[in-house]
């Protein structure tokens, strides 16, 4: 009887343990998940998930912040457990542009985008590679502690290392991973490792907007992903220049359309700062070879003055004169921060339609417009619609070009 009663008090004692551990786990996961710093534009309300015994304030008001910086405690029974940063954007305005650009981007270090075996000075078939930690995607940084910014420097370390074993420093998600090759030596006299790499790319889109305080621009509203690997490019510098456009080809059910233009022998209008998943950010600093009016300022438009209905989409089929033409948006995706299909909309201006044949490649970013105001930009297409696609809020990128 006593052995029955002593294990039944283990096994609720084990439970008790679980259920503890599972409501511990519960806080930490939701207190974790409470952003370190929030940006809000002036008059919008942002809800931090209320659970018992942890203090937040339920709605921040931006209207209240004056513009500055305010720090919110968060608290657990009492005691703080996280400092949250709460900016203020106030009054913003921006030039809506809707022009095609041309972009050269260049990695930070040298991206891996392949692997291949190589015939060495025997004329056997070698992978230098085989027994590294190297994968495709990952981006080299240094090798024997010297830092390789283009494919000339890691040509060079490299034919410099003689043929002896080489220590290779890696980005690889954002975090540094060091691996070993030893180079092969080929019949040219050469030394390499067998891998692809590249330290540029370039391609067209769409400029969003221009903000005239700080001189930042807002483009594309997704990332620039590597072809070869999939991955978004992390980036060095890089800049903007005019593009010519060459030719169009219209959109068809399940064969996307593109704009085709020129980067060729164009103008510089602006750097590249950052490349991320809402697009990429930078500073104008040649407003008179994008023929804008800085002064055709707009405001931003908050998520709850985003209507269905009657909208426009900004953009340039020509290279030079950005026209507005008619979409509907058809649903509002609020609560959706985590990527950049924020809307759905809906293409049906005729002459647009006759043009591209809907959304297609390089009308990304093209500014969204409703009731005078910018509430978004143009980021996918459906393939299998191709008068129907995406946009993100305008908050989104104002946020991401502010962090």
């Amino acid at each position: 009887m006593k052995n029955g009663y002593s294990n039944l008090m283990k096994k609720f004692k084990i439970i008790i343990t679980i259920f503890i551990l599972l409501i511990l786990y519960i806080y930490v996961a939701n207190i974790t998940l409470i952003p370190k710093r929030i940006i809000l534009l002036e008059n919008e309300k942002y809800h931090l998930k209320k659970f018992f015994g942890v203090n937040t304030i339920e709605t921040m008001s931006a209207s209240n912040n004056n513009g500055n910086i305010k720090n919110v405690d968060i608290t657990l029974f009492g005691n703080k457990v996280k400092e949250v940063s709460v900016e203020t954007i106030e009054n913003l305005k921006v030039v809506p542009i809707g022009k095609i650009i041309g972009m050269k981007l260049y990695t930070n270090g040298v991206l891996i985008v392949g692997m291949s075996q190589i015939e060495n000075i025997d004329n056997e078939l070698v992978s230098p590679f085989i027994d590294s930690d190297v994968k495709e995607g990952d981006t080299i940084v240094k090798i024997n502690n010297e830092e390789v910014e283009n494919i000339q420097e890691l040509k060079k370390i490299v034919n410099n290392s003689n043929g002896e074993n080489v220590s290779i420093t890696l980005i690889r998600d954002g975090s540094l991973v060091t691996s070993n090759i030893t180079p092969a030596k080929t019949e040219e006299n050469e030394y390499k490792l067998g891998l692809w790499v590249k330290d540029a790319a370039t391609g067209v889109g769409t400029i969003t907007y221009y903000e005239k305080n700080t001189g930042n621009f807002a483009a594309l509203g997704h990332g620039i992903i590597d072809s070869d690997t999939n991955k978004l490019i992390d980036i060095d510098s890089g800049e903007i220049v005019t593009s010519e456009v060459i030719s169009i080809t219209k959109a068809t059910i399940n064969n996307p359309g593109e704009i085709r233009g020129t980067i060729i022998n164009q103008k510089t209008i602006g750097n590249v700062k950052k490349n991320t998943k809402f697009g990429i950010y930078g500073i104008l600093n040649n407003l008179s070879s994008l023929n804008i009016d800085a002064n055709n300022s707009i405001q931003v438009a908050l998520r709850n003055e985003i209507k269905q209905g009657n909208a426009t989409i900004l953009c340039s089929l020509d290279g030079r004169t950005s026209k507005e033409y008619n979409i509907k948006i058809e649903k509002i995706y609020e609560n959706n921060s985590y990527d950049n299909k924020s809307m759905l909309i809906r293409v049906i201006d005729n002459e647009l339609i006759d043009k591209t044949g809907g959304i297609i490649r390089g009308l990304s970013g093209s500014p969204i417009l409703q009731n005078g105001k910018l509430v978004g930009a143009v980021t996918n297409v459906l393939v299998s619609n191709p008068i129907i696609g995406y946009g993100i809020f305008a908050d989104m990128m104002v946020k991401e070009m502010r962090k």
